[in-house]
C-alpha cells in the first residue's frame, strides 16, 4: 500500500515537475499580467490628489520586470549553455538524479514566495503623489529596493534548482541570510529614526514580521532536507556515494 500510494506521490511530482520546464514563458507573462493588475489596482486605491509620483511608478515597473530579468539571466547562467558544468555520466543515470520529489514542494514554495511578497508590498505601502515627506520617500525607497531584490533572488534559485545547479543549495542559505539580516536592519532603522504615524509603523512592522518569519520557517523546514536528503546530494553535490 504505501509503495502504491509512494509511487502516485513521485508520479504527479514529476509530471509537475515537467509543468514546470515547460512553462516558463507562461509563468513569465502570467506574473506581467498579475503585478501590472495589481499595479493599478494600488494605483487607484491610494490616499493621494493629481498625478502619481515617478518614484511610485518606477517602483511598480522594476517590481514588474525584475523578476522575468532575474529568470533569464539565471537561465542563461545555470542552463545547458556551452561551457556550462557537465554532470558525470553515473550521477545523471541515478534514478535520485533529477528535482523530483520533495524537492518539487521546495521548488512550488520558491515560486509562491514571490508573488507573495510582492502581494504584501502593494498592500503595506501606498503609491505616492504629490509632495512626499523625506521620511515617507526613504521608507518607500528602502522598501522597494528590499521586494525587488528579494523577488529576484528567489527566482533565480527556483531557476538554478530547477536546472540542478550545483549551486543551488549554497545560494539559497545565502539568501535566506541575507533575508533576515535585511528585515532586521530596515526593521531597527525604522525604529531608530521613529516619529512615524502609527498606522504606517504598525503597517510596515507587520509586513517586516511577515517576512522575516517566512523566511524562519522556510530555513527550518528545508535546511535539514539540503543538509541530509540522499536526493540533493546526488542531483546538487554529485554524491554518489550519498545513495542509500
Amino acid at each position: 500500500m504505501f509503495r502504491h500510494v509512494r509511487q502516485r506521490l513521485q508520479s504527479r511530482s514529476a509530471a509537475l515537475l515537467l509543468k514546470l520546464e515547460s512553462g516558463l514563458p507562461r509563468l513569465g507573462v502570467l506574473w506581467l499580467a498579475l503585478i501590472v493588475g495589481a499595479s493599478g489596482l494600488r494605483l487607484a486605491t491610494s490616499p493621494f490628489d493629481g498625478l502619481p509620483a515617478w518614484s511610485s511608478i518606477l517602483s511598480f515597473i522594476l517590481l514588474a520586470i525584475a523578476p522575468v530579468g532575474a529568470a533569464l539571466l539565471a537561465l542563461s547562467w545555470f542552463g545547458d549553455a556551452p561551457g556550462a558544468r557537465r554532470v558525470p555520466h553515473a550521477v545523471r543515470r541515478h534514478p535520485l538524479y533529477g528535482p523530483s520529489g520533495m524537492m518539487v514542494s521546495l521548488l512550488v514554495g520558491l515560486l509562491i514566495n514571490v508573488p507573495l511578497r510582492a502581494g504584501e508590498y502593494l498592500v503595506a505601502l501606498p503609491a505616492l503623489g504629490g509632495s512626499v515627506p523625506p521620511w515617507l520617500a526613504t521608507l518607500h525607497f528602502v522598501l522597494t529596493l528590499d521586494v525587488v531584490l528579494f523577488t529576484s533572488l528567489y527566482t533565480v534559485a527556483f531557476v538554478a534548482a530547477l536546472k540542478r545547479s550545483i549551486a543551488f543549495p549554497p545560494l539559497l542559505m545565502l539568501i535566506w541570510l541575507a533575508d533576515v539580516a535585511m528585515q532586521i536592519g530596515i526593521g531597527q532603522a525604522v525604529a531608530i529614526a521613529g516619529g512615524l504615524p502609527v498606522a504606517v509603523d504598525v503597517a510596515i512592522q507587520r509586513l517586516l514580521d511577515g517576512n522575516l518569519l517566512k523566511v524562519l520557517i522556510s530555513a527550518a523546514l528545508w535546511t535539514p532536507y539540503l543538509l541530509l536528503s540522499s536526493r540533493v546530494a546526488i542531483t546538487y553535490r554529485h554524491e554518489l556515494h550519498a545513495a542509500r
